[in-house]
């Protein structure tokens, strides 16, 4: 179980509140499906993703992006029961969608990197290490069933 200081709590929470979830989910899922070209099998209905402007342009890319963070903000709202929050979740990636845990863990290093550019300076080294912490959480709550 992962334990959230009362500061990492507040530098998570302030930040989210200013999250564009459509635009910072899009641009995640879309990096994620550009710089691991493998994780785009599992997005084979989602039409053309020949390449990185195709992949970034596509509605159902950014529509999938979006659905991915508003799960995020699951995470932000149970901090202390990430397991518990993201047990439904694991369970339909492991058992029928059949996801590599491993792309839980790039798509949090993506969306970290997507909040650093998104929020630049206010994006100091310990909101960092605060987000970081939190979407290693959730990678581990989603990988629970694969264990």
């Amino acid at each position: 179980m992962v334990h959230f200081t009362a500061e990492e709590k507040a530098a998570i929470t302030s930040l989210w509140g200013q999250v564009n979830v459509e635009e910072t989910g899009g641009e995640a899922l879309g990096r994620l499906l550009v710089v691991y070209p493998w994780t785009q099998r599992f997005f084979d209905t989602f039409g053309n993703l020949s390449s990185a402007s195709a992949i970034m342009g596509n509605p159902r890319v950014k529509a999938h992006g979006k659905k991915v963070l508003t799960s995020f903000g699951d995470a932000v709202k149970n901090l202390d029961n990430l397991k518990g929050t993201f047990a439904k979740l694991s369970e339909l990636h492991c058992d029928k969608l059949h996801v590599d845990p491993e792309n839980f863990r790039l798509l949090g290093n993506v969306l970290v990197i997507v909040l650093a550019n998104h929020f630049g300076k206010e994006f100091t080294p310990q909101v960092q290490a605060a987000w970081q912490k939190m979407v290693t959480g959730v990678a581990n709550a989603l990988a629970y069933k694969y264990h």
